[in-house]
């Protein structure tokens, strides 16, 4: 049975789809393609449809990460009960998750940077108004790999 992942942020063109690309990337490297679902969602539907922002995909293709086929899309409330882990980028869109979610659902939800040891931030940066795409990504793809490590331990 697969681990079913969904990262979110906002507007899903910046830090989700950049976290689902990385993860993406590290489960296909370490050969557990066949293990994981993963996507990535927004809690606002700013930019439902559209492709992640150019900056994003500029930093993530720098590091061999191809986010180009992503689209952006809105959490649903199907997502709680689909996905077995739903990862936030920020305590905003965390707490927007959590009072969405319903009761019955199964989903853990979390922030994304719980994963890095001793990190004194919980929000990833919003890169779309502070810039710093490449700082985000090394953040995210380093959390990532931290996650996969956690998901593989206990599988």
């Amino acid at each position: 049975m697969k681990t079913k992942v969904l990262f979110v942020c906002m507007g899903n063109i910046c830090r989700s789809p950049t976290a689902e690309g990385a993860f993406r990337q590290l489960v296909k490297d370490n050969g557990y393609s066949e293990r994981f679902k993963i996507d990535s969602a927004g809690t606002h539907a700013y930019h439902v449809g559209n492709p992640p922002d150019r900056r994003s995909q500029q930093a993530a293709q720098l590091q061999g990460v191809d986010l180009s086929n992503q689209r952006a899309r809105q959490v649903h409330e199907s997502d709680f009960y689909h996905y077995d882990k739903i990862l936030a980028m920020d305590l905003d869109n965390y707490h927007n998750l959590k009072s969405e979610c319903p009761n019955e659902s199964q989903s853990e939800i979390e922030l994304l940077l719980d994963y890095l040891p001793e990190n004194k931030i919980q929000s990833v940066p919003d890169p779309y108004y502070e810039g710093r795409f490449d700082e985000v990504f090394e953040m995210i793809h380093q959390a990532c790999g931290l996650l996969l490590q956690d998901l593989i331990k206990k599988a």
